[in-house]
Formats: structure tokens, sequence, C-alpha cells
């Protein structure tokens, strides 16, 4: 957890990518936040957090995260930007980039 608020405390965007293994739509996320990554590189930090792991309760009740896949977009602690289900990467990118 701390590890979790170091990120969305800093000066660099984060999306957390809230999802579950046995969730298809997170599947399909898996691939377009690659390619958000690939196009954007270092100016976004791209953070999965899988909702059943226990270790990972304290972000998934304080964010109230109920469906996934949730992505949320972070910047200085901040929640910029959030939704619940698939975005597609072209999309996901011109969000980030308005943070960048």
């Amino acid at each position: 957890m701390d590890k979790f608020n170091e990120l969305i405390n800093g000066e660099k965007p984060v999306l957390v990518d809230f999802f579950a293994t046995w969730c298809g739509p997170c599947k399909m996320m898996h691939p377009i936040l690659e390619e958000v990554k690939k196009r954007l590189g270092d100016k976004v930090i791209i953070l999965k957090i899988d909702v059943d792991v226990p270790a990972n309760r304290q972000p998934v009740y304080l964010y109230h995260i109920q469906s996934v896949p949730t992505l949320m977009l972070f910047k200085q602690g901040k929640v910029l930007w959030n939704n619940s289900g698939v975005v597609q990467a072209s999309q996901l990118q011109e969000i980030i980039e308005k943070y960048i």
C-alpha cells in the first residue's frame, strides 16, 4: 500500500487498472494497456491491481471498486478520471495526454 500511495502522489500520471484474473473484459484490457504504454513510454505509470488478492483490499475498498475492469488516473494524489469497462487505446491515450 505504501508503494501505491507513493506512486499516485507523484508528479507523473498513474493509470491504475483494477482487474480480476477471471474477468473477460479485463483480459481484453491487457493488450490495450500494453499499447498505451508503448505509445506513451515513461510519461505514464501503468499499475495493475488484482482485486482478489488480499494484500490489495485497502485500495479496492478505499476507491469503492465494485466492477472490473475499473481504470483510474491519478496525479499528485488526485483522481483525475475513472471508468468501468473496456476503453480503447486511442481514447485512453487522449485522456492521459491531457494530464502529462
